[in-house]
């Protein structure tokens, strides 16, 4: 424990920096998939070192099999909605994660200094045939995205960012 108030001062604004969340928005077109899905890898991976919301720029409910797909992984997203961007105009978002090329290319300007970042998943929605073949699409998309989130977390929340 420091002894002098310098000192003190200090290691409490240490303690404080490490503290600060971050606000991150995942965005796609509909916010019924991809982006809940990355929404909860988010929040898993990130704990509290994260806000996370997810949105889009049209709103289509929230996929039950993503809610499945993302139990079959532990992760609970049944009370995720499905949001409109605008919803989110007021906050400050430090990270916008694109997940497909529709939003990417449709994204509204966020004021002050957002670092966007954009990778196109497939659309589990979009997958037709049996529903064990269906159910396969949206895993093989959710761990494309678990493995996306993962690595976003391990390289932009890391203490010393």
């Amino acid at each position: 424990m420091p002894k002098n108030p310098k000192q003190k001062y200090v290691a409490n604004q240490a303690a404080a920096n490490k503290t600060i969340m971050k606000n991150i928005l995942v965005l796609c077109t509909g916010n019924s998939c991809r982006s809940q899905i990355a929404e909860g890898y988010l929040k898993h991976f990130a704990g509290s070192k994260a806000n996370v919301y997810s949105a889009g720029i049209e709103t289509h409910g929230v996929n039950p099999k993503a809610i499945k797909t993302m139990a079959e992984d532990d992760i609970d997203i049944s009370n995720h909605t499905s949001n409109h961007v605008d919803e989110y105009a007021n906050i400050a978002f430090d990270y916008l994660i694109t997940v497909c090329d529709n939003a990417n290319e449709a994204c509204p300007y966020f004021p002050g200094n957002v670092k966007r970042f954009h990778y196109n998943f497939p659309d589990p929605a979009k997958a037709r045939g049996t529903e064990d073949e269906v159910m396969g699409e949206f895993r093989k998309v959710r761990e494309q995205i678990k493995a996306y989130t993962q690595h976003f977390v391990e390289q932009h929340l890391t203490e010393a960012q």
